[in-house]
């Protein structure tokens, strides 16, 4: 078995596109002229990620009201992570997009570190570089304390 592809709702398909080849700098790509539906692939290496446009105003949204940033911060959610190989400059594309990362860079613990940054929907993206030393100086990683008006 293996991950062929991730499929996010979006309520605006070319803003999305826009976040995922631009911030992110991945490529579109074809999708299958049977579709009726809106919606945008992009690569992800050897895999893909499907942006679904919504059909129904506001679904997008209801389907996924949002996380509180302190959740975001660490990734506390439904997310898709992408493995970077340099995660500065990674972020550095992101931000010429303004585009920045919900908190600040946490290294895992496990050679990995991560940040956290949100699509124009609120879907959670990790962007992760692989192969760092472990220090045994990680933070920890707790429960995120949120500050959103139902926490």
């Amino acid at each position: 078995m293996r991950l062929d592809h991730g499929g996010l709702l979006v309520s605006d398909v070319e803003r999305a596109l826009r976040f995922y080849t631009g911030a992110l700098g991945l490529p579109e790509v074809p999708r299958p002229p049977t579709f009726d539906t809106p919606g945008a692939w992009v690569a992800v290496g050897e895999q893909q990620l499907h942006l679904i446009g919504e059909t129904e105003p506001g679904r997008a949204r209801a389907m996924h009201p949002g996380y509180d940033p302190a959740e975001v911060a660490i990734g506390y959610g439904n997310h898709v992570a992408l493995v970077v190989d340099d995660l500065d400059a990674a972020l550095a594309r992101a931000a010429e997009h303004g585009v920045e990362p919900a908190g600040p860079v946490i290294a895992r613990g496990d050679g990995v570190k991560r940040a956290f940054v949100t699509d124009p929907d609120g879907n959670i993206i990790e962007l992760m570089q692989t192969g760092l030393e472990v220090t045994g100086d990680e933070p920890r990683l707790t429960a995120p304390k949120r500050v959103g008006p139902d926490a």
